[in-house]
């Protein structure tokens, strides 16, 4: 039975945590490595997810976790998180999608689950710090903790922590920071764990690979509805606008129409209030923007003292930074005009933005974005 430590001057190497172990090798192996620098550490698997069709993992990544920690020789928990999910997460995907917009759930399941009940569950157990398999660096400098990319930055997940809060950030070590992906694989078969190969997991965060519009059915009606060219013709019939995102070419049903100019066609706009799907053919230029709004930034480790600011910024998990200009219209509230015009920004989605070192300086959602004209593009 564990308890709950006193509070007193720990040792670096001598500190309780608690780490939110999936199951999945990257987190295993930063048990291990916390375990090797002398810590006491604890391993705590979320269920954030619950179905009874046999779809979620969560059964036999639970099963992983056993085997790891008892090959690294290590106590583990398991706690269900499953309602604050629902009620933090999911259903601000569901408003998301019935507004026409595209969510990025995976940033805040970080900030809502794994770094708010997670951690608060971790301090019950006398935690000291808490600890994820995230690829991404913590930096403390003056007082104030920063997010800084990872140096595996082809497996760099700084983009989804754009939302922690400083008492979040302060409380947290990213074990993987300074290693790649394949030394953590080469570490996790020298221990000989049986998820060394395991893959990485993919889609909604805690819902798994699947298909998606089949899921979604299950929580919000489809609305059918006509799809037009910009010329007006209707040249096809959607499922339901929800469907479908910005810049779309697969799954739109099209492709041999008569009339057509033989290329592909690809999604243009959405108009929610007469369900209508706007498609286009062969040049693009019309998914192309200039400029952009977003909202409820969260700024790392504060609010910048210079109301206008170059930088980069990505608008999509993967895409090479992009140089930008920020105008700060509030504490909440940004502009971002882009040095080279870019594709499909997606409402919904999250900007981030970096300095030149890849340090994060926070995130916001992406409201609309329009051409230099002022025409909005989306």
């Amino acid at each position: 039975m564990l308890t709950t430590k006193k509070k007193v001057k720990k040792r670096i190497s001598d500190m309780r945590i608690v780490v939110g172990i999936s199951g999945g090798v990257d987190s295993s192996v930063a048990c291990y490595l916390l375990k090797q620098q002398g810590h006491e550490v604890i391993g705590l698997f979320m269920v954030n997810w619950e179905e009874k069709d046999g779809t979620c993992t969560a059964e036999e990544d639970y099963e992983d976790v056993k085997r790891v920690c008892n090959k690294i020789g290590i106590p583990y928990f398991s706690v269900n998180y499953s309602k604050q999910y629902y009620d933090r997460v999911f259903e601000y995907f569901l408003d998301e999608y019935k507004k026409g917009r595209t969510p990025n759930p995976d940033v805040l399941c970080n900030r809502e689950v794994k770094f708010g009940p997670f951690l608060e569950q971790a301090k019950k157990l006398g935690a000291d710090m808490i600890a994820t398999g995230h690829y991404a660096k913590k930096i403390e400098k003056d007082g104030k903790f920063y997010l800084a990319k990872a140096d595996d930055l082809n497996k760099d997940q700084s983009y989804f922590l754009n939302q922690l809060s400083q008492e979040q950030l302060k409380s947290v070590l990213f074990p993987l920071a300074n290693i790649d992906k394949p030394t953590v694989r080469e570490i996790a078969h020298k221990l000989g764990l049986t998820n060394a190969d395991k893959k990485d997991s993919t889609g909604i965060c805690f819902i798994g690979e699947r298909n998606f519009k089949n899921f979604l059915k299950e929580y919000l009606p489809a609305k059918p509805g006509k799809i037009l060219d910009l010329d007006g013709n209707e040249v096809g019939e959607h499922d339901g606008l929800m469907y479908y995102t910005l810049g779309q070419r697969r799954g739109l049903n099209i492709g041999g129409r008569k009339g057509g100019n033989g290329e592909r066609w690809f999604v243009i706009k959405k108009d929610l209030e007469n369900n209508i799907l706007y498609v286009s053919q062969g040049e693009d230029d019309l998914l192309y923007s200039d400029y952009l709004f977003a909202s409820e930034m969260n700024w790392i480790p504060q609010l910048p003292n210079d109301k206008e600011f170059e930088c980069f910024a990505k608008f999509r998990y993967r895409q090479p930074d992009q140089k930008v200009k920020v105008t700060v219209l509030d504490d909440k509230k940004i502009r971002v005009d882009f040095a080279e015009k870019q594709r499909a920004i997606t409402p919904g989605q999250f900007v981030v933005l970096y300095d030149k070192d890849g340090v994060c300086l926070g995130g916001g959602v992406i409201d609309k974005s329009f051409k230099k004209d002022g025409r909005q593009i989306s």
